[in-house]
């Protein structure tokens, strides 16, 4: 046995050390050549890297991802590039992969270059608001199915220096997502349904070499383009006019074909524009041949010549005005003041009183009137000719005014809405919120509108202006589950909102007021809502740009009209008021999140959190705040329980009496769970939530259709479509 026992040990010995030499030479038994060995990825990438292969459904095509744990930088998970342990390129073109991107994407601290081109991502949704922005240089989604606009999170990307975007549905106008992106060098946008004119911010690309815009419906002229130092550019096959500036038509690699552009010679520059700098390329009217050197030539003989001269003329004049100055001061000044005529509004008095400041300033209108100063002054659109008094003081009072866009909403009168209203008597009270009461008006013509009676203490406004801007706001606000603006009133100090009527009432009401006669929400009625509202919350965080936060959301705030589809309400009011102001304004109710109850700051994720708490409205039946039980919180009571089969069968709402399919009320739960969490980066973004109740009802639609004929449901449930 002695023998045996140590025949075993010395057999034993060199097999313990063959392993540690594979061990140490990352003989592939164990990663990085470690057989204890702690995770080597930071634990946020790995975090992200789990949500994003439960995003993008799983596939087997990423061998060595999981959807809980693992350590991408110590094993080996296709695509992913590491550098210690941080994620620093997610490689993924090409691979038939589907979903979506992963919510928690900004979390990849050292994310240097994400491509996941040439798959089928996106489904037609947006693409997600919070992309990696810290390190990124290189993204690249082309070839997917991303519709939506622009995400407004490029504008956060400083390192940026190639942007591919091509070969999705995007669409709508482009932003000034591109205003401090200093570092482009590549961007394709082309093969989309982008719109409306090119954005001002591209005049700041001054490191971009290669543009493709082609094939996609932009409209008017490409001048912010003539300055950029560009080596390729395609704008083909789109809806531009005008003509292509000179400086664009010396690039090489130059398509422009299929757009509407002016014939004949190009108009000459508008009396604002400053001539370039000797440096830079001459004027484009310069030369018909674009002759760079020859225009250079023509510059120096004339242009140049001619300047030097009104410049010694100036000089010459400014000296003869002080000798003229030191023999008849008082005799110069009067005779400078009735030259000058915008000065002469000023009193005598005043006139003696500022007479070192006005002398100075005198000089500096003389030299601001010469042709040479002025091309040292290269902000557009300033009329040449106009007085210095005149520029300053002409925008002070319209500087707010010219901010406004035009309101494309009904201007109503103070008489008119008193009469629809019966001089807001209270019979006509349908409601009253955060903001104000609202009222129910009837019009002559058999209308039936909402007015909304802003509150002055809360929404106090120093002017018209005020007013008028935050009226401009809502009334650009446009999507199917918003409670649009159809009008408004600023007569006689009122400030009133006009809205839409919904007959059914707010969601509130129906969950919680409804007497014994009423009939209940149906759980197909309930899922319809939630998706509706959820849809509206994604339009305000990822499609408005800058993203809306609505601050105020809650079942009071859901409309509904005679088919129960919701209508949010106050969207973009609450924006107009300081955190701090408007949170001392709001009577919590029970859907404020707890970040912002310790910090008063709001946030997307705030409005996430109030949404779960709609949500458990819809599953439970109940109040926020549960008054008949001790005010206590219905966040508090449910979450422990949302993940029971047995309590959360307990814990729906008696009205429904069992009509609910269990794996919808099931995954229902789930949505909401994520939605209440505690700490805001833990909850998903809107177009996450939106994913998950479009794909519960496409089960759901499944479902009933493979039950043909089952008599349990109800009959109004027959008829539900959500999508």
């Amino acid at each position: 046995m002695a023998r045996r026992g140590g025949g075993g040990g010395e057999v034993g010995v060199p097999w313990l050390l063959l392993l540690l030499l594979l061990g140490c030479c990352g003989g592939g038994i164990w990663p990085r050549g470690r057989i204890f060995a702690a995770a080597d990825t930071d634990p946020n990438d790995l975090n992200v890297l789990n949500t994003l292969f439960t995003s993008l459904n799983s596939p087997g095509q990423l061998t060595g991802w999981q959807a809980s744990g693992g350590d991408p930088c110590g094993q080996s998970w296709k695509g992913i590039t590491c550098s210690g342990s941080g994620v620093t390129k997610i490689l993924l073109p090409n691979l038939g992969l589907s979903g979506n991107l992963a919510y928690n994407m900004n979390n990849l601290g050292s994310l240097v270059e994400l491509d996941m081109s040439q798959n089928s991502l996106g489904g037609g949704n947006q693409i997600q608001y919070n992309l990696p922005n810290l390190k990124l240089e290189k993204l690249n989604l082309a070839g997917n199915q991303f519709g939506g606009n622009l995400p407004y999170s490029i504008s956060t990307m400083p390192n940026l220096k190639y942007l591919y975007l091509n070969n999705n549905q995007l669409q709508g106008n482009i932003t000034d997502v591109f205003s401090s992106l200093y570092s482009l060098s590549e961007v394709d946008l082309s093969s989309n349904s982008l719109t409306g004119d090119l954005p001002q911010s591209f005049t700041g690309l001054s490191s971009l070499k290669k543009l493709n815009l082609q094939n996609n419906q932009f409209t008017g002229s490409i001048n912010v383009l003539a300055n950029l130092p560009l080596e390729t550019l395609n704008v083909a096959n789109n809806r531009f006019t005008g003509w292509i500036p000179s400086q664009l038509k010396k690039i090489n690699s130059l398509q422009t074909d299929g757009n509407s552009w002016s014939t004949g010679p190009a108009p000459p520059p508008p009396p604002y524009t400053a001539p370039p700098p000797p440096n830079r390329q001459n004027s484009p009217g310069q030369n018909g041949d674009g002759s760079s050197s020859s225009g250079r030539k023509s510059g120096i003989g004339g242009g140049g010549v001619a300047g030097i001269i009104i410049s010694l003329l100036v000089v010459g004049a400014v000296v003869a005005f002080f000798l003229i100055k030191r023999r008849k001061r008082k005799a110069s000044m009067e005779e400078h003041f009735e030259q000058h005529q915008p000065f002469t509004s000023f009193p005598s008095n005043e006139v003696k009183d500022m007479k070192p400041i006005d002398e100075s300033t005198a000089v500096d209108i003389e030299s601001l009137a010469s042709p040479a100063s002025i091309s040292l002054k290269p902000p557009p659109k300033i009329e040449r000719h106009k007085s210095f008094d005149d520029d300053d003081f002409s925008n002070k009072p319209v500087a707010k005014k010219s901010n406004i866009t035009p309101i494309k909403a009904t201007v109503y009168s103070v008489a008119d809405l008193q009469m629809a209203t019966d001089s807001f008597n209270f019979d006509n009270l349908v409601g009253e919120g955060t903001f104000g009461r609202v009222y129910r008006a009837q019009f002559n013509d058999g209308k039936v509108l909402a007015i909304k009676k802003l509150d002055s203490t809360v929404m106090s406004f120093q002017s018209s202006d005020d007013f008028a801007e935050l009226v401009s706001n809502i009334s650009k606000l446009h999507h199917p589950n918003l409670n649009e603006l159809v009008g408004y009133c600023m007569e006689h100090g009122q400030h009133l909102l006009v809205y839409d009527f919904h007959r059914n009432g707010s969601l509130h009401d129906l969950l919680h007021l409804s007497d014994e006669y009423s009939k209940p929400l149906s759980w197909n009625s309930r899922v319809k809502i939630a998706l509706g509202s959820a849809r509206a919350l994604e339009y305000l965080h990822e499609i408005c740009s800058p993203s809306i936060i609505h601050k105020n959301f809650k079942s009071s705030n859901i409309l509904l009209d005679s088919e129960f589809n919701p209508h949010l309400s106050d969207a973009g009011l609450a924006s107009f008021i300081p955190d701090a102001e408007f949170q001392a304004a709001e009577q919590s109710e029970g859907y404020t999140a707890p970040e912002v109850d310790m910090t008063g700051q709001y946030t997307l994720k705030s409005d996430v959190y109030s949404f779960g708490v709609v949500m458990l409205e819809l599953l439970t039946g109940r109040r926020p705040f549960d008054r008949p039980r001790s005010e206590q919180s219905l966040v508090r009571w449910a979450t422990p329980q949302l993940h029971d089969i047995d309590a959360l069968d307990r814990m729906v709402d008696p009205a429904l009496k069992g009509l609910y399919p269990a794996k919808s009320l099931s995954r229902f739960a789930d949505v909401l769970a994520l939605c209440v969490q505690p700490e805001p980066e833990f909850r998903p973004p809107m177009s996450e939530v939106v994913q998950a109740l479009v794909r519960l009802v496409q089960r759901a639609n499944m479902t009933k259709r493979m039950l043909d004929g089952d008599t349990s449901r109800r009959p109004d449930d027959q008829d539900q479509d959500f999508i």
